[in-house]
């Protein structure tokens, strides 16, 4: 759902097949597990439909998904749009010159990389991760794109978890934001 507008029938769907893992990774953590969405093949489809359908008459030149999650969904969405994918990775995973960007988590710190060629000035860009905490892995990953000249149309998430107010801050930083459900608490 675009943040601001009214939940779409779709989301109560996807939010149900979302495990909670209570207290992982560490104490007070409620991980949002979304394995089982792609386990099975009808979510995993209707999920994928769902960005696809959403994104299909948007002028786009590349979808770049952050580590390790987004990977598995924006892959696929590139693929369906007939677009190229790029990865944004955690510290020390690519082969090539990086670029590198830090960012505070909920329960730590971490960095993320992308290859310095990964994208041109210009390129319009879907940014897709799993889930907004925080919002510093997408705030991250989409100063990146910008150090390389590209342009977000969107970022894209699966699950928005409002309470941790990283919703607001993606929406600070002057991008739209699309997510399918969310979760209160966290």
């Amino acid at each position: 759902m675009t943040v601001g507008l009214e939940e779409p029938p779709y989301a109560e769907y996807i939010r149900s097949r979302i495990r909670t893992v209570p207290n992982w990774p560490q104490a007070g953590v409620m991980f949002r597990d979304i394995t089982p969405l792609l386990q099975d093949k009808k979510t995993f489809r209707v999920l994928v439909d769902i960005f696809v359908h959403h994104y299909m008459d948007r002028q786009l030149d590349v979808v770049a998904g952050v580590d390790a999650r987004g990977f598995i969904l924006g892959s696929v969405v590139a693929y369906e749009l007939n677009l190229g994918f790029v990865p944004i990775r955690k510290k020390g995973k690519l082969p090539f010159a990086t670029i590198s960007e830090s960012y505070e988590l909920e329960y730590g710190s971490a960095s993320v990389e992308l290859h310095a060629d990964a994208c041109k000035p210009g390129d319009r860009v879907l940014l897709i991760d799993d889930l907004i905490a925080t919002g510093g892995t997408m705030i991250a990953a989409a100063n990146l794109l910008r150090r390389l000249g590209a342009t977000i149309v969107e970022a894209a998430a699966i699950v928005d978890l409002p309470e941790l107010g990283g919703s607001k801050l993606i929406l600070e930083q002057d991008l739209s934001l699309f997510t399918v459900c969310d979760f209160s608490g966290h």
